[in-house]
């Protein structure tokens, strides 16, 4: 498996061949079309991205190797593909690597400028919410080695 750099980079560059912002849009909501739905016993309060107009969960699990797992799910098709974005780079990574690993890709995608401001808001409080998770399994991984 890649690591969460050559993940991001790869996206970076998968985006950097269209040349409208039009046309990235139509591949961030082509993402969130291929996603699986969450399933709806996975759509609570807990897993709910507060900061997002539209309504985002995120779910995370780690696997035995140590890897987070997410899943996610959103109301809005732009906002189900970014969430669909963030599983494709974070998914499947160690919560280590996750906290280890500058979030570049929004800078050199352009998405501070080219987003509109509710939707970059939200995309930063789905990092955050992936951030707190990693973070959380760290505290547990951790826990059980004492």
């Amino acid at each position: 498996m890649s690591s969460l750099k050559e993940r991001q980079l790869k996206l970076v560059q998968e985006f950097a061949g269209f040349s409208s912002w039009e046309d990235r849009y139509k591949k961030i909501i082509a993402m969130g079309k291929v996603m699986p739905d969450l399933a709806e016993t996975k759509k609570t309060e807990e897993a709910k991205v507060k900061g997002c107009q539209s309504q985002v969960w995120l779910h995370a699990s780690l696997s035995p190797e140590g890897k987070v797992l997410f899943e996610g799910d959103s109301d809005a098709m732009i906002v189900k593909g970014l969430v669909a974005m963030l599983i494709q780079i974070y998914s499947n990574t160690t919560p280590e690597e996750i906290l280890a690993t500058p979030p570049d890709f929004i800078k050199d995608m352009g998405f501070e400028g080219n987003l509109s401001p509710s939707r970059t808001n939200g995309f930063f409080s789905m990092l955050k919410q992936i951030r707190n998770y990693a973070t959380a399994m760290v505290i547990l991984k951790q826990m059980k080695k004492t």
